[in-house]
């Protein structure tokens, strides 16, 4: 059932509706208080039930907590550089490293430590303020899982510790690995074990990918929570090595006035949780300063929140790579791009405040100098407005969010650096080849369904009458079915290429994510009018807006069971997964 139809029996039920949006505004502050204080996994007890949900005495409301405002994170500082997992081992090929996940204290609101749940290597928890990479590291950096820094034709054997009070596992998001090496949620550690992941990264595997915890039901808190890291996959012949890079990994945060990090509230789980800040590498609206024309690889590793960056005053800039590496050609002049929660992207950008389009054009040394001699501009890398159409409670949709501002950029061409001089960005980038004709065809429908009645019953606690806890009262959905980690949704064949098409019946958007491999977006239908896509490119994550089918092409080259489910992860843990066996 779609929002249209459900809101009419919203609108019969309006003293319940009343009620549920005071309940629901209580419980959006809910649980901080509880989980002050606590810095390891014993004080993590009691906290939560098996299901992976706040502990309810009597079965009520939970009480309600004041939240953060949306200036208390500092801000300002510059940009920290992400921490890197080291390599253990000494032999050519092999990346060898520990990956723990465990509970550590961070304080980013003066006196109030936050308790984040995040990825380091071996050695115990890092103590606050302490880092294993970059000098420039900061604290707010270490929220963020460490890099992975690998060569294509690398093997990655990877240990896992969990030292979670529940189970987890780590997916690797878009790379072709072994399905029992992607820690899919049939596959979980329980806390206190540990397992190696292994896998061997294939010739054409370079990109920028990510990964994050995956047990069903209890993804979404986890990644929000700060289990999540960047992975960036090298190819010994890229074209664009010689320019500097940087990273910038966006997360989303949800924080109490005294630190905590709330459970999620009911428009969180139906809509996807969104909090007060968004960071950069760990931090609130940093400050970025660009001397040289720069390659920026960019992760969106936020829960639910749709990206769409600009730098500002018709600013524009370079695409060249997307989810799984270089695009066949830039895409010069943009002013946007909109990353939905999973996607990644390659931006170049110009140190003449311009952008990578002037890089586009092929100028001699003395335009390029002239360029470089610009005065210094600043901007504000911005998430501008866009509509994702979340829903409301009583009648159709929430206004979209405002356009938030990400960091400062300052641009402080260096006249003295002669090295960019020499660096021409190149017409061709790679070649991607079209997967050709289809040997099978599948349909994948995204609806929903939501029981107004129970999810507004004022005798019911708000969680429970779904295994694992999770809302009552709310189903998204694929193909008719939520998740059912028994049922095989679809079937291929390997080695086979097939065209996916990906319907949206519902009145939101939805990023489409499949495990194991990328895809090549062919087309988009929108109201019975299909449109090619401009530009061929490797992805793992698409959006699809309301109403809108996406056609695909893909192939898996390796047996076993994959998942394929919306990215917006609330979603996910409330069904809207499928799994794909690979015969």
């Amino acid at each position: 059932m779609i929002r249209r139809e459900f809101l009419v029996r919203a609108l019969s039920a309006a003293a319940a509706s009343v009620f549920a949006r005071e309940a629901f505004a209580q419980q959006g502050q809910q649980g901080a208080h509880s989980m002050h204080g606590m810095s390891d996994m014993s004080g993590m007890q009691g906290m939560r039930n098996s299901s992976g949900m706040p502990d309810m005495p009597g079965g009520g409301m939970p009480p309600s907590v004041q939240l953060a405002a949306p200036d208390a994170l500092p801000a300002g500082a510059p940009l920290a550089a992400l921490r890197t997992l080291p390599n253990e081992s000494g032999e050519p090929g092999l990346f060898r490293a520990t990956l723990v996940a465990q509970p550590a204290q961070h304080t980013l609101i003066a006196g109030h430590p936050t308790t984040f749940w995040q990825y380091g290597p071996a050695g115990g928890q890092p103590a606050e303020g302490a880092g294993n990479g970059p000098a420039s590291a900061q604290p707010g950096s270490l929220v963020v899982g460490p890099l992975i820094d690998v060569r294509e034709g690398d093997t990655v054997e990877i240990r896992f510790v969990n030292r979670l009070p529940e189970p987890s596992t780590i997916h690797w998001h878009g790379l072709p690995v072994p399905p029992d090496q992607d820690g899919n949620p049939s596959d979980p550690v329980a806390p206190g074990g540990s397992r190696v992941y292994r896998f061997t990264l294939p010739r054409g595997s370079a990109g920028t990918y990510w990964y994050h915890p995956h047990p069903h039901g209890q993804s979404a808190e986890q990644v929000f929570r700060g289990l999540a890291g960047p992975f960036v996959v090298r190819a010994a012949d890229d074209p664009l090595a010689a320019w500097p890079e940087r990273h910038l990994f966006f997360s989303d945060l949800k924080l109490a006035s005294d630190g905590a990090i709330p459970p999620n509230d009911m428009m969180d789980w139906m809509n996807g949780r969104e909090g007060q800040f968004v960071l950069v590498n760990g931090a609130r609206r940093p400050l970025i300063v660009v001397t040289t024309d720069e390659r920026w690889r960019i992760w969106n590793g936020c829960n639910a929140r749709y990206l769409r960056l600009s730098l500002g005053e018709g600013r524009v800039f370079t695409q060249v790579g997307t989810d799984g590496g270089l695009l066949e050609q830039p895409r010069a002049g943009l002013t946007t791009l909109l990353l939905a929660p999973g996607e990644r992207a390659e931006l170049m950008v110009s140190a003449a405040g311009a952008s990578g389009e002037a890089a586009q054009a092929q100028q001699s040394a003395q335009s390029r100098q002239l360029a470089t001699s610009a005065q210094t501009a600043r901007a504000i890398l911005t998430a501008e407005v866009y509509d994702r159409r979340k829903m409301a409670m009583s009648h159709g949709s929430l206004p979209p969010n405002p356009a938030l501002p990400l960091a400062d950029v300052q641009f402080e061409p260096d006249s003295a650096d002669t090295t960019q001089v020499a660096r021409v960005l190149p017409a061709s980038l790679r070649v991607i080849a079209p997967l050709g004709a289809p040997a099978a065809r599948k349909s994948v429908v995204f609806s929903e369904r939501m029981d107004m009645a129970a999810m507004h019953h004022t005798g019911r606690p708000v969680t429970g009458g779904l295994p694992g806890g999770l809302p009552t009262g709310m189903s998204f959905m694929i193909n008719g079915a939520t998740f059912d980690p028994r049922r095989i949704t679809l079937t291929s064949r390997r080695g086979e290429v097939e065209h996916w098409s990906i319907e949206n019946r519902t009145d939101m958007d939805h990023p489409f994510h499949l495990h194991g491999t990328q895809f090549q977006v062919l087309e988009r239908e929108q109201g019975g009018v299909a449109a090619l896509e401009p530009y061929r490119a490797w992805r793992d994550t698409v959006n699809v807006q309301p109403g809108e089918t996406v056609r695909i092409a893909t192939v898996q080259q390796q047996a076993g069971r994959r998942m394929f489910h919306c990215h917006i992860l609330e979603h996910e843990d409330l069904g809207m997964m499928g799994t794909l066996k690979v015969i």
